[in-house]
């Protein structure tokens, strides 16, 4: 059995079950999509130094002399004892709700060997998770305790169809260290006023507007049905029964990992690296989110003329751009009854966009991809790759209750398809502006400009490429 993907499926299960289960405090540091990001990146360090801590073959995250004890025989049975101490105790720290769950699946993991290789292997797999654990202790929650957001015409606003969200992770950016990511800032956003902002507006007015609201949408600019698809098939906003984005990424890369017949060795090299590029995307992301603080759509919409919001002022006539009734589709509100909704944090960046983009380029550069490409490859998924999203599984059902229909989504464009359409998803919810993502060529909407430092995919392209160059090293 391999211990890293084994491993891996069952912190996705626990990013699934900690957004579907009652709200428990105790697991409030892997809820929601940063904090999610920095438990899966905590999991696979630890399993990705007790693997090369007593196998060998690779660097270390940590290579600060003497931060693990010596390391014991290398068995394969230790190996594997090792990786299962150490996801079994960071699994258990980060999601204190579910280690009933966790105990269990540590007797299931089929370790072999005698019961000394197994006790090796178990004390050096509790030592690198200690350490790891130790060494993130002092991240900020997400809370917005102490925060009190901007008011000026084009800042972040809670949602009004669901006015009392409040803020996620107003401090989180700002006060955590990055896991082994250079930083990185980006250009300011367009606003009103900018020669992209107009464009940007009536894309989204008209793409992400919600479906009882689209009769005052010409209907040669509405939403298409594959655009709908788009928007949902890379939702994962938290929902009931599907967890947060990095857990769909992660679903996709564990697909093309066992495509490719990965080696444990490959796979805890693998499941590192992209984990950590999005745990960092979470940082970086969070950080510029809150410096920029640029509002969403509904409220870019609905306010649009400078006399509409809180700072306005009385102007005349107003202009005819924006649309005060306007609604989004919003991010899905899957398996549970209720509206959709827009998620409370600023639009710039987008998140999606940033874990996106970290976590496939990672995978992009893993498998030979060299790095600075930003076109289509067709070389690390196969011809033939599709993929199911939860989402539109045939099982999952929307906020009224109906069961969306199943779909098998092709990627001939490989993973650098992904990551623009996945960036692109967002806009079709009418949750973000096309340049969360990234900016466009002429402002069509679609086509990347990447020769600007705007958006989330530049975001996580420097992130991802920083961190396979530096060697997965700590800073």
């Amino acid at each position: 059995m391999d211990q890293i993907l084994y491993w891996n499926e069952i912190a996705l299960d626990a990013n699934r079950d900690v957004h579907t289960a009652p709200l428990d405090d105790r697991d409030a540091m892997a809820r929601g999509p940063a904090h999610s990001a920095r438990a899966l990146g905590i999991i696979h360090l630890a399993m990705h130094d007790a693997y090369f801590g007593i196998a060998g073959g690779g660097p270390l995250y940590d290579q600060t002399p003497n931060v693990y004890p010596p390391p014991p025989a290398n068995s394969p049975a230790t190996v594997d004892a090792a990786i299962a101490a150490a996801a079994h105790a960071t699994l258990s720290a980060l999601y204190p709700s579910m280690k009933a769950t966790f105990d269990r699946k540590h007797r299931q993991a089929g370790l072999t060997g005698t019961q000394a290789q197994q006790a090796e292997g178990n004390k050096y797999g509790l030592a690198v998770a200690s350490k790891r654990l130790d060494d993130r202790k002092n991240d900020p929650s997400g809370s917005d305790n102490g925060y009190s957001g901007p008011t000026a015409h084009s800042d972040h606003r809670p949602d009004p169809d669901n006015s009392g969200q409040g803020y996620y992770a107003p401090f989180y950016g700002q006060k955590s260290k990055r896991f082994a990511s250079a930083h990185f800032d980006l250009a300011k956003p367009p606003r009103p006023g900018h020669a992209s902002y107009l464009p940007a507006l009536k894309q989204v007015r008209a793409k992400g507007i919600a479906p009882e609201l689209s009769g005052s949408i010409p209907e040669a600019k509405q939403r298409k049905a594959d655009e709908t698809i788009i928007g949902l098939y890379w939702g994962y906003d938290g929902a009931a029964k599907l967890g947060t984005p990095p857990r769909l990424y992660n679903k996709i890369v564990r697909q093309v990992a066992m495509a490719k017949g990965n080696t444990l060795a490959q796979n805890a090299r693998l499941f590192a690296l992209i984990n950590v590029a999005m745990a960092d995307a979470g940082i970086l992301c969070w950080e510029q989110k809150y410096i920029h603080t640029l509002w969403r759509p509904v409220l870019g919409v609905r306010e649009h003329d400078d006399s509409m919001g809180p700072s306005g002022v009385a102007g005349s006539p107003v202009s005819n751009e924006g649309d005060p009734t306007w609604l989004p589709l919003g991010a899905p509100r899957s398996n549970e009854l209720g509206k959709n909704f827009t998620p409370p944090f600023p639009a710039y960046p987008s998140g999606h966009a940033t874990f996106g983009a970290a976590c496939f380029h990672m995978t992009r550069l893993f498998y030979g991809v060299p790095a600075g490409n930003r076109a289509a490859d067709t070389t690390v998924l196969g011809p033939g790759f599709s993929f199911v999203s939860s989402e539109l599984d045939g099982e999952t059902t929307d906020n009224r209750g109906t069961v969306r229909p199943r779909h098998v989504r092709k990627f001939p464009g490989g993973l650098w398809q992904m990551i623009v359409e996945n960036g692109l998803s967002r806009v079709y919810l009418g949750v973000h502006w096309h340049f969360d993502a990234f900016a466009t060529k002429n402002d069509d909407g679609v086509t990347p400009d990447l020769t600007e430092n705007i958006g989330g995919v530049p975001l996580g392209l420097n992130i991802a490429e920083s961190i396979f160059a530096g060697g997965l090293k700590k800073v």
